[in-house]
């Protein structure tokens, strides 16, 4: 498998073959699909059903490092919610200027 010194992300394996066709199609196909796969957005927390109150609100997003950034995929009433703390490797910190029932991406 081809795989940089120290990573842990997935990569596309690239299988050792005579066949230099087939060793080009499989070196072609890693240079598009790597980054993809190295980005993180292939790996995502997906919180569900989050309950959030007027003010600050502290979520465990479940990531297990330091978040990159985050969406929100669902909402079921008209407000609006921003990050106000920085990112930590368990919680992740909105304000709501209202009551909602949410859903999220953390990334």
């Amino acid at each position: 498998m081809a795989a940089s010194a120290g990573s842990n992300m997935a990569q596309l394996p690239v299988f050792q073959t005579t066949l230099q066709p087939l060793m080009l199609m499989q070196n072609k196909w890693a240079s598009i699909i790597n980054p993809t796969l190295a980005s993180p957005l292939s790996q995502p927390s997906m919180l569900t059903d989050i309950s959030i109150v007027s003010g600050n609100n502290v979520i465990y997003h479940k990531l297990g490092q330091l978040p990159v950034g985050w969406i929100i995929s669902d909402v079921n009433a008209s407000v609006s919610i921003y990050r106000n703390a920085p990112f930590n490797t368990s919680t992740l910190t909105l304000h709501s200027n209202g009551a909602a029932v949410i859903s999220l991406i953390v990334f």
